[in-house]
């Protein structure tokens, strides 16, 4: 059965029922997917989902198993990757060290044979901010420097679609940073599309117009960055995806448009649009609400704590201060470990380890999942991500 990313009809890129097998094992399952022109799509999930490996037969790298490739509309799938409107930067940059920025940018134009390129490689360095690097040699550039000649150098080219796979994993933390901006800059100052693959949630959501989320060879789930992260499908993309609390409860009775929930002694509700189990009295679902969501009482406190919060009451088991907040585990009866990130604004000092503790935050927060999942699915190091070896 296909895995249908999107209906639309359009798009630069389109994948209809493309998969990859090597042997009996399935990297890509077959899937559809359209990526509309000009958008900056990522493509993420751990290593060994697919992602690299669906990149790769877009840019002609890869042979699809079955399905065909359209770029602009053109069938490209039997075309060899040097005939496809694409280009690729790769995490290793591949510079030539022998020449300089300059030349390294103006190469592709002189393999085709173009004769005067001062005009167009200067555009190009001036788009990534290099222009007076142009003589210098790659080894005397930063590791974010290195990346923008890369892509200047796919870019001068013109192609329809840019294909970036890991291109900030050698980087570190701050300047991964910088240039998840820079090549958002870059891309909305060319408008062409970008196809993005990356294991990093922050950099999806950072830069993407659009994500796709891939677990174990097919796409999880689809859409806006904000769409994803504040209503997950299922437990992979909302544990892949940032952190959640998924509490097992059992459906008391559907009221409109809540549904009312038990989690032991606790009463939850559930806005019934963000739920996307089936729903039945005495079915059990997983109720989720984002850490950031939670706000966390002393107990002393719960007879201040507003009409019509959800709640449910526990113990501190551990407390992280990292400036900008404070990172509690919270041990619960109806959920082990509950996860409550609080802003450093007014720190209440009796908020410690041991310390009696009521949890509560607003309804319309909550998310409801399918109870049949695995909670620890898209957690790290847990089963839910199926690790597979994707082609280099």
């Amino acid at each position: 059965m296909k895995e249908t990313a999107s209906n639309s009809s359009g798009g630069d890129v389109r994948l209809t029922g493309i998969s990859k097998k090597y042997g009996s094992f399935s990297a890509v399952h077959p899937l559809d997917l359209s990526i509309p022109a000009g958008s900056f799509f990522a493509l993420l999930g751990a290593s060994g989902c697919g992602k690299t490996t669906t990149l790769r037969m877009i840019a002609g790298l890869e042979e699809p198993t079955t399905g065909t490739v359209l770029l602009g509309g053109k069938d490209v799938t039997a075309l060899p990757p040097y005939k496809r409107p694409v280009n690729t930067v790769f995490q290793n940059y591949a510079l030539f060290p022998h020449l300089d920025i300059y030349e390294n940018v103006a190469f592709g134009l002189r393999r085709r044979g173009v004769k005067s390129v001062k005009k167009q490689v200067g555009e190009m360095l001036e788009l990534v901010q290099l222009g007076q690097m142009a003589r210098r040699k790659p080894h005397q550039l930063s590791g974010g420097q290195q990346q923008r000649v890369a892509v200047a150098r796919a870019l001068i080219n013109h192609p329809q679609v840019l294909l970036l796979d890991e291109p900030l994993g050698a980087l570190d933390l701050k300047l991964r940073r910088q240039m998840q901006l820079e090549l958002k800059r870059i891309q909305t100052e060319v408008g062409i599309t970008f196809v993005h693959v990356t294991h990093d949630q922050e950099e999806a959501m950072t830069m993407a117009d659009t994500v796709a989320v891939m677990n174990a060879g097919r796409v999880e789930q689809l859409g806006a960055p904000a769409d994803l992260y504040e209503n997950p499908g299922t437990t992979f993309v909302a544990n892949f995806l940032g952190t959640s609390n998924l509490i097992e409860a059992e459906v008391a009775e559907t009221d409109g448009d809540e549904v009312l929930l038990k989690a032991g002694e606790s009463k939850l509700r559930l806005p019934a649009q963000r739920c996307s189990a089936t729903v039945r009295t005495g079915g059990k679902i997983l109720a989720g609400v984002r850490p950031e969501k939670v706000s966390l009482a002393h107990a002393d406190d719960a007879g201040t704590i507003p009409e019509g919060r959800n709640r449910i009451t526990g113990r501190i088991a551990d407390s992280s201060f990292i400036g900008v907040s404070t990172q509690y585990v919270v041990h619960t009866s109806v959920c082990p470990e509950v996860a409550v990130y609080e802003q450093n604004v007014e720190r209440d000092s009796r908020l410690v380890p041991g310390a009696e503790v009521v949890l509560h935050w607003n309804p319309a927060h909550t998310f409801g999942l399918d109870a049949a999942q695995s909670v620890l699915a898209g957690t790290v190091g847990t089963a839910g991500t199926e690790i597979v070896k994707e082609s280099a």
